[in-house]
Formats: C-alpha cells, structure tokens, sequence
C-alpha cells in the first residue's frame, strides 16, 4: 500500500537528484553548448520542484488542515519555506541566465540547505500526521496528487 510519506518522499528523492545533476552541469559549464545542457537540466528541476510544492500546497496540506482542524500548525510553516525556495530557485535561474557559475552554486548551496531541513520535517514530522489523519481518504488524495503534472 502506497502511503503519502513514502510517495512524497520519493518525488523528494527525484528533486534532489536533478538538483545534483542541475549543480554539476553548471559547476561544469566550459562553452555555450554547456550552458545550454545546464539551462536545460535546471528547468527540468525547477519545474519538477515547483510541481512538487504545488502537490502539496494545493492537495496535501488543505486536506490536511481540514482533517485536522490545523490551519495554523505545521503546513503555515511549510508555505514560509516553500516561499523562501522559490525565491532561491528564482535566483538561480538568474544566475544561470547570466552564465554566473559562483552566483548559482552560491544559491544552490542555500536552498540545499533550505530543502536539507525542509524536507526532513516533512518526512519525519508532517507526511506521518498526513498518513494517520488522512487514513481515511489517503488513496483518493495519492490519486489526485498524481494525477497533478508539470
């Protein structure tokens, strides 16, 4: 049986390996052919990591809130960190615009550490309360979730 920790987990897993891919490609980037497997690379992460955050704000966390009655508790400060990545992202892309290999692995190195945290309180802490309060509706929410694309 699939579970909301072990699937959202798992697109985790996904982002953080095109994260890794996105930072090598662009700590690599020697000519315009470079740069443009970089770009490319990124805005599969950066699309990806956005669908990812959309999952969540969109389907999880109001499913969430309204099982539990929570509005204010732990997905508040989940929406704060989604903002604070997207703002990293944003810069990146920046950066990667401008060919500015110290500027993008600067920010990738801060939203590392964003996501590094991020995710762990979603996995260890909130993906848990989502499995036991949303029991009851977790297959139809996994379904909806899914069916979200980029």
């Amino acid at each position: 049986m699939s579970t909301i920790q072990s699937i959202l987990t798992d697109d985790h897993d996904h982002c953080d390996d095109l994260f890794a891919e996105a930072e090598n490609q662009v700590a690599s980037a020697q000519n315009e052919t470079d740069w443009q497997r970089a770009q490319s690379v990124f805005e599969r992460f950066h699309s990806t990591t956005l669908m990812h955050l959309a999952r969540e704000e969109q389907a999880l966390f109001p499913a969430f809130e309204s099982a539990s009655g929570m509005p204010g508790g732990p997905t508040y400060v989940m929406r704060h960190e989604h903002t604070q990545m997207r703002d990293s992202l944003n810069a990146m892309a920046h950066a990667l615009a401008e060919e500015d290999r110290d500027g993008y692995l600067g920010q990738s190195e801060t939203l590392l550490m964003l996501m590094r945290q991020h995710n762990m309180k979603e996995e260890q802490m909130l993906y848990r309360m989502c499995d036991q309060v949303l029991a009851g509706e977790r297959n139809a929410l996994l379904e909806r979730i899914a069916l979200m694309t980029d």
